[in-house]
């Protein structure tokens, strides 16, 4: 089986789409009378059986990342969360702390003693990085953040000294310090709360076992050690959010520069095929057409006085081959843009496409409104190359072409042969410059074409896009 999915970095597959059932206003401008073999068109947001599709998820805007903010739960328990981990982090955290300056300590002292210094700072960095993964962890888990997880920098290349710059470049690394910091804070502040809770018991202790008038002192007392805890689990909750919640943002901007990154060179490469494509159909179609005219009328030219008839039919053929070749200028151009997308929108454009289709297609339209010019083209040429490979390659008696709106904002649309199978996707070739297209326009596309058929393209792409 040929199964091939290209995405955004921010996007997963999911579940197949049912059967669409017959519906009454469905715009469909060409049908076959009995549905192809095997095939079968899917309702949107529905599972169906076979082709699972990537689910469509509009990206965000340049500069639209907003600043992390945990999840709503109730006051109480958030609190009381906080104040176990911050007692918990106390009871061990400066004895991770002393153990961790102890190996520092340590590995400088032993640098120069048969490299043994070297292997306790190895060994305290990946200690470091544990520690830091561990804070990132707990901060996300307690206060539900999306912070991204805490990953070694990778190896540049194989090798000893790809493993040192990776070493080097762990050990200066932005995220697991302030993960680290963040954690001999919550240390520091956990000593603080196991303080004020002996002093709390104590105070609480002290005011019920003495019944007289020097009770309320202790009370007060009490209630301080209280309100200082609590205030010591806000302020952790404050700085903990600043400090590692800031990865979210910075995760979601370097989301974005990947994202336009991908659909910038993905747009190249689209632009770079259909020049190719352009190129070689002139070459080989309408450039050989015009020669052949061109010697046509030449020969006629010289038979005009001898042999007038000979001449006459000459002309005739000339004039045959340029109605043909002006038939391939405007395919050609057609396979540039639809001007009939911008006129009379996807609907139309799409049912001209099925009468001219070599291949039978039904076809299943159904828009509340108008997308944007880039969605509706991306989609267009994706069905338009579909169909075209259906024709030309696949052996295909019937297919299949379902549009939908997703969600209110994503164009989708799956079309299905019952042809042989076994599409894949060539460097430069049409399904190539469909999923670049479609990725430049902040898309996504499948592919599905088992040996033996059906052959299945999905695409979804932002109708803002």
């Amino acid at each position: 089986m040929t199964s091939q999915t290209q995405s955004l970095p921010q996007g997963q597959p999911c579940a197949g789409q049912p059967p669409v059932p017959p519906a009454a206003d469905q715009q469909a401008t060409q049908r076959l009378p009995h549905p192809p073999a095997g095939a079968s068109a899917a309702e949107p947001g529905r599972p169906a059986s076979g082709a699972p599709v990537p689910p469509p998820a509009a990206p965000n805007a340049p500069g639209s990342a907003a600043a992390p903010t945990p999840k709503t739960r109730r006051p109480p328990l958030r609190i009381a969360m906080t104040i176990l981990h911050l007692a918990a982090v106390g009871v061990v955290g400066f004895t991770v702390i002393g153990l961790l300056f102890g190996a520092l300590g340590t590995g400088l002292g032993l640098l120069l003693v048969l490299g043994i210094g070297a292997v306790v700072l190895v060994g305290l960095v990946y200690a470091l990085f544990g520690i830091a993964w561990f804070e990132t962890h707990r901060v996300s888990g307690l206060y539900h953040l999306e912070t991204p997880a805490l990953r070694w920098t990778p190896q540049s290349g194989p090798g000893f000294k790809a493993w040192l710059r990776a070493l080097g470049r762990q050990s200066i690394d932005g995220r697991m310090w302030r993960a680290l910091a963040n954690f001999g804070i919550a240390s520091l502040m956990g000593v603080a709360v196991l303080g004020l809770a002996q002093g709390l018991v104590h105070s609480v202790i002290s005011a019920f076992r003495t019944f007289s008038v020097w009770w309320q002192p202790g009370l007060l007392s009490a209630l301080l050690c209280a309100v200082g805890i609590v205030g010591l689990a806000l302020l952790h909750r404050l700085i903990s959010v600043a400090i590692v919640g800031a990865d979210v943002k910075e995760e979601q901007l370097n989301a974005q520069v990947r994202t336009s990154t991908a659909q910038r060179e993905s747009a190249v490469r689209a632009a770079d095929v259909e020049r190719t494509r352009i190129e070689r159909d002139l070459h080989d179609g309408v450039q050989p057409r015009l020669v052949s005219v061109g010697m046509t009328l030449g020969l006629a030219q010289e038979k005009i006085d001898s042999d007038p008839e000979a001449a006459k039919a000459l002309v005739a053929e000339a004039h045959t081959s340029t109605k043909a070749a002006i038939t391939e200028l405007r395919q050609l151009a057609r396979g540039i843009y639809a001007s009939v997308l911008d006129d009379r929108g996807l609907d139309a454009a799409l049912s001209a496409l099925a009468a001219r289709s070599h291949v039978p297609v039904q076809l299943d339209v159904r828009l509340p409104s108008r997308c944007s010019r880039n969605a509706e083209a991306a989609v267009y040429f994706a069905i338009a190359e579909s169909l075209t490979n259906a024709a030309k390659h696949s052996r295909a008696s019937e297919c299949r072409v379902v549009v939908r709106v997703r969600d209110g904002n994503t164009l989708w649309a799956r079309v299905e042969d019952n042809g042989v199978g076994g599409a894949s996707v060539l460097p430069g070739g049409g399904i190539d410059g469909v999923m670049n297209r479609v990725l430049a326009a902040g898309g996504t596309t499948r592919l599905d074409s088992p040996q033996g058929g059906p052959t299945t393209l999905e695409v979804s792409v932002p109708c803002a896009s």
